[in-house]
């Protein structure tokens, strides 16, 4: 895979304390990433060195193969951004903010104001005055001023934060069309992880500065460690029995079952067990942790999560 956004042992110290501290983030080209962590936890502080906007204290950067400190503008060109708030002139109108934006950035194509328009979904809204947009409206417009010079690489700072529902969804559908449509690459920061959840393909987590998950997805549901609750007519009996054939069972302060097995054949294996030795069966359940919950284990130990 293409690496986009590579960094080596980054750091950022302000008097002493490390706000970031030795981080690798790794972004292959069409990703979707996802950088998780509570608030203060080092990620504006780390998508400010990203764009150059804050030189590190050590450690390396590089973006589309190239170091940051050596190729500063060539990158800048390659990457459009929306830290905390969107920038705009709240006494033009959405058109004229594209405009403006297009002449600075020498964007050839006229037309590319209304392709953008249309993208973030505020063609009808054009001829407005911006100040009169919503919240959600401007975070869409910014998102569209930073699509305007084409980028590769879409970085994100917080997109939704203050947005209401509807807010939310809209910005988390545009984001997801982005990639497909303009083959970019897309690093999103955000303390909550549900969000992240139904947007990205990977996730990089920093807590107090570390960064302590860096994986798919997918790798991070796999924590969920799903398992199966029994309740049954006596359950005491039910787990000396299974205790007994190997099985690893926890008899539950509320009389439940806990079964650290999801597999059908086991299940019906256990179950079957049970039947014959005359418990009744009242119920069963799969249960799992939530990733809100996976969030919270994790960012709430020290150390690398792997």
């Amino acid at each position: 895979m293409v690496k986009i956004i590579e960094t080596n042992q980054l750091i950022k110290s302000y008097k002493n304390a490390k706000v970031v501290n030795q981080i690798d983030l790794s972004v292959d080209q069409g990703d979707i990433y996802g950088f998780l962590g509570p608030n203060g936890a080092g990620k504006t502080t780390t998508i400010r060195m990203l764009l150059g906007l804050i030189k590190p204290t050590s450690g390396d950067i590089k973006i589309f193969g190239k170091k940051l400190q050596n190729h500063k503008m060539e990158i800048l060109r390659g990457i459009g951004s929306l830290v905390e708030y969107p920038s705009y002139y709240g006494n033009l109108t959405g058109l004229e903010n594209l405009e403006a934006i297009r002449r600075l950035l020498q964007v050839k194509d006229k037309k590319r104001n209304l392709d953008i328009l249309k993208v973030v979904g505020l063609t009808d809204a054009k001829d407005k005055l911006v100040k009169n947009y919503s919240l959600g409206m401007k975070q869409r417009l910014g998102i569209g001023i930073a699509l305007l010079g084409s980028p590769q690489l879409l970085i994100l700072d917080e997109p939704t934060n203050g947005l209401d529902p509807a807010g939310i969804q809209e910005i988390r559908e545009l984001i997801k069309t982005l990639p497909n449509l303009y083959g970019i690459t897309i690093m999103i920061s955000s303390h909550l992880l549900n969000e992240v959840d139904q947007m990205a393909n990977k996730v990089g987590i920093i807590n107090q500065g570390q960064l302590i998950f860096q994986n798919s997805i997918e790798e991070l549901r796999k924590k969920s460690n799903p398992r199966i609750v029994m309740r049954t007519n006596d359950s005491l009996s039910a787990e000396s029995i299974l205790q007994q054939e190997g099985w690893s069972v926890t008899l539950k302060d509320n009389g439940e079952l806990e079964i650290n097995e999801t597999e059908d054949s086991k299940i019906a294996y256990i179950t079957d067990k049970l039947v014959r030795k005359n418990m009744e069966i009242y119920r069963i359940q799969e249960q799992k942790r939530s990733l809100e919950d996976i969030f919270l284990e994790i960012t709430n130990k020290r150390g690398v999560i792997s």
